[in-house]
């Protein structure tokens, strides 16, 4: 289970990681396995739209059990396939990197990780520094 202390200490981590890299204002969103939002944040000046941007990559990864930059890669492969979950999946599936999965040290699914605000390839990198800085495993 992801605690609000740590989903807090992984948004701060993120946020954190955008500065250093100059980034655009993120907003990132961390939900627990059911896909139930424990924490979203979004820094000043982000655009409108970025939480349901954040939650369709962090809940795109745990619809498909795979990070959402493989959905992206799903999605050029199979283009019908894909448009056929979106209606089935209830918080959207945005096939862009920067959606990655929370797992337990014992590699046990138990959340997501949404980051959305600059590139995908940037986003996913802040979502990674997020992660190994909060030592949450993905």
């Amino acid at each position: 289970m992801v605690s609000l202390n740590q989903a807090n200490k992984l948004i701060e981590a993120v946020f954190s990681e955008g500065i250093s890299l100059g980034l655009k204002p993120l907003s990132v969103v961390v939900t627990d396995a059911g896909g139930h939002v424990i924490a979203f944040q979004r820094q000043d000046g982000a655009s409108l739209g970025r939480f349901r941007l954040a939650l369709g990559k962090a809940a795109g990864a745990l619809f498909l059990g795979a990070s959402s930059r493989k959905i992206g890669e799903m999605a050029a492969d199979r283009p019908t396939f894909l448009a056929a979950l979106a209606p089935m999946a209830p918080d959207g599936i945005v096939p862009a990197a920067g959606g990655l999965l929370i797992r337990s040290k014992d590699g046990l699914t138990i959340g997501a990780v949404g980051v959305t605000g600059d590139t995908s390839d940037n986003d996913e990198l802040a979502a990674l520094a997020g992660l190994a800085a909060t030592e949450l495993a993905t």
